[in-house]
């Protein structure tokens, strides 16, 4: 006797277009980083002139947790925001944006002394360029997040973000958890490995 030929019918549906337009973003984003990144280290320690990263470069500590504490805070005003709690939301979110204007004003106070106390400038040797190129570049993305971060959270005071926009909210937390993770690989690449 032969068995019955039993198919299931699985429910199949797109992915959310935010979320796929968002890793593609990423994907790419990754290849440039990745650019950078291997250049930055194909030229560390090339330099015929100083000043080198031992001489200059102090690790940022203090800014760095300020800008991993930040995808906690950005995580839990997702979550807050899908379980329609939209004061938690906007504080959380708010938060995020301060720490991670933290970021911002730790590396402004890096370039400033790099640049006039001691001396390092985009021009002045193969580590300069490099540094300053990758260093920007992540700066960059930082600060396009912000001012996502910030508008989303004018609607929010306005009153015009609601539980409805959490799927929204999550995408653009993607953005900010892989600013964050593109900074582990970089602070690795630049304070750690590269001194």
């Amino acid at each position: 006797m032969e068995e019955p030929f039993i198919t299931l019918a699985l429910a199949w549906s797109l992915p959310d277009r935010g979320k796929v337009a968002m890793v593609g973003l990423i994907i790419a984003e990754s290849a440039i980083f990745t650019i950078f990144v291997v250049a930055y280290l194909f030229y560390v320690g090339k330099s015929l002139t100083g000043p080198t990263p031992r001489e200059v470069l102090e690790t940022p500590i203090f800014y760095t947790i300020c800008l991993l504490s930040s995808s906690l805070t950005i995580h839990f005003a997702a979550k807050a925001l899908a379980r329609d709690r939209v004061g938690a939301f906007l504080g959380l979110w708010l938060l995020t944006s301060v720490l991670g204007g933290a970021f911002l004003y730790g590396t402004a106070q890096e370039w400033h002394r790099l640049i006039y106390e001691r001396g390092l400038t985009i021009s002045t040797n193969l580590f300069g360029t490099t540094y300053y190129s990758l260093v920007g570049l992540h700066g960059f993305h930082v600060t396009a997040g912000l001012v996502m971060l910030l508008i989303v959270a004018i609607f929010a005071l306005a009153g015009r973000v609601r539980v409805e926009q959490s799927r929204r909210v999550g995408v653009l937390s993607m953005y900010w958890h892989f600013v964050d993770a593109v900074w582990v690989v970089v602070f690795t690449v630049v304070y750690v490995l590269g001194r």
